[in-house]
């Protein structure tokens, strides 16, 4: 199968941001092909097998790249607008969370991950702490498996107090072994909010299975902790990352370790300045994340003009391009997927996205670059392919009926509203 992206502006970011004008990308078997002038030739007529896409008048670039993301409240839009991270805690967590049923999951993972490729994000590092029950997990994947989207399932044991499910870990790790869009990772509770010995038991764990390992962290001392347990190296994602001391930011660095920004909910929670530009400069490769739906929005454009105007608050250097970059290759190497996705270049899995520039809010275009990450938004993504696929055309999914899971979104929202409700009121 082959497929033919002709006539946009080009965009690739590998060796760097860069536009390339009037370049066509070529798609083969699901990986890019070739990308440069010209490619069309007998094509344009579908010789040869070759499906062509017009994108004249279009932007092309890679997918956006989400390194963290609690796709299960997506069902919960908007509900924690004007909480603090406390409150969020409580009444998301600790009211909310409890009252999903497996198929609460299901709804909530398939709806947040068509959210995410509607508005171009291909690839996305779903941090699932929904972990209620083995059928919990077993309604996750089949989720993310049936959106068409990349992404990486990082399990997380169950909160409250809730014994450490190993086996659980294990067995997930198992089912998403094989080849796919959809992998595993561990998403740990320690060294915040859990003690050291639970961080090093998921340390070993995860290594042992050969999973990244995703932690919360803010403020001082869980760097250290890490640093002086022996658990820090390239396998370890720090989200957040507010108000790091010069000590951490250094051994983080120093031990090939990556990190995770969520620029839009830090800043709304209070979490401290977005340590983007910091971390960046200390050489620590840098993603951008979206983290949850429930007070910011879910789009990458979103979250790069959050990280832009938070760098230039700070008295930072960061560019549109730093941010483009930032929120694809950048954010592939984060998930340990630089290799594969990312960039336009040849041989890489074929994850692209089309931005239409004719509407009011992005023409006339005079910086490509600057046009996507100030002006764009998830309402000029016109085509989104992952690993070669087609999954929105013509600014509508495609691969998958929407309006069913709608349905199934608008469902178990209402379902969990109102079970967490009655528990409420039967407490009291």
């Amino acid at each position: 199968m082959r497929t033919l992206i002709a006539g946009g502006t080009v965009i690739d970011t590998e060796p760097g941001v860069r536009v390339l004008p009037g370049a066509d990308v070529l798609v083969e078997d699901g990986v890019i092909g070739a990308v440069g002038p010209d490619l069309a030739g007998d094509h344009e007529t579908g010789a040869a097998g070759v499906e062509v896409v017009d994108a004249t008048g279009m932007i092309v670039l890679p997918g956006f790249v989400d390194t963290h993301r609690h796709l299960w409240q997506s069902v919960l839009r908007s509900l924690a607008a004007d909480m603090t991270l406390g409150d969020y805690l409580g009444v998301v967590l600790g009211r909310l969370g409890p009252a999903y049923r497996p198929e609460d999951v299901y709804a909530a993972n398939l709806w947040g991950a068509l959210e995410a490729l509607d508005a171009g994000i291909t690839a996305v590092h779903d941090w699932s702490h929904i972990q209620l029950t083995p059928e919990h997990t077993d309604a996750a994947i089949e989720a993310l498996r049936e959106s068409g989207i990349r992404a990486v399932f990082a399990y997380a044991h169950p909160g409250g107090g809730a014994a450490r499910r190993e086996d659980e870990v294990r067995r997930a790790a198992a089912l998403l072994g094989g080849p796919g869009p959809v992998t595993a990772g561990l998403a740990a509770s320690g060294p915040v909010y859990g003690s050291i010995e639970e961080a090093e038991a998921d340390w070993r764990l995860a290594r042992e299975l050969g999973l990244q390992i995703s932690l919360h962290a803010t403020g001082t001392g869980a760097v250290e902790r890490l640093h002086a347990a022996g658990l820090l190296g390239p396998d370890v994602m720090v989200v957040h990352g507010n108000g790091f001391t010069d000590e951490a930011v250094k051994l983080l660095a120093g031990s090939g370790g990556v990190a995770s920004v969520t620029p839009a909910v830090e800043m709304r929670m209070g979490f401290g300045d977005p340590e983007t530009g910091r971390f960046r400069a200390a050489g620590i490769p840098t993603g951008l994340g979206i983290d949850t739906v429930t007070n910011i929005p879910g789009d990458m454009f979103a979250a790069m003009r959050a990280a832009l105007a938070a760098d230039g608050l700070r008295g930072g250097t960061l560019t549109a391009a730093d941010l483009l970059g930032i929120a694809t290759i950048e954010g592939a190497a984060v998930l340990g997927m630089r290799d594969r996705i990312g960039s336009l270049r040849p041989g890489k899995q074929a994850d692209l996205v089309l931005l239409r520039t004719d509407r009011p809010g992005l023409a006339p275009v005079h910086d490509p670059i600057a046009t996507v990450v100030t002006s764009a938004g998830p309402a000029d993504v016109d085509t989104v392919l992952v690993a070669g696929r087609i999954v929105k055309r013509g600014g509508r999914l495609v691969h998958t009926d929407p309006s069913k899971a709608l349905t199934l979104a608008s469902g178990s929202a209402a379902h969990v509203m109102a079970e967490a409700e009655g528990r409420t009121a039967a407490a009291r």
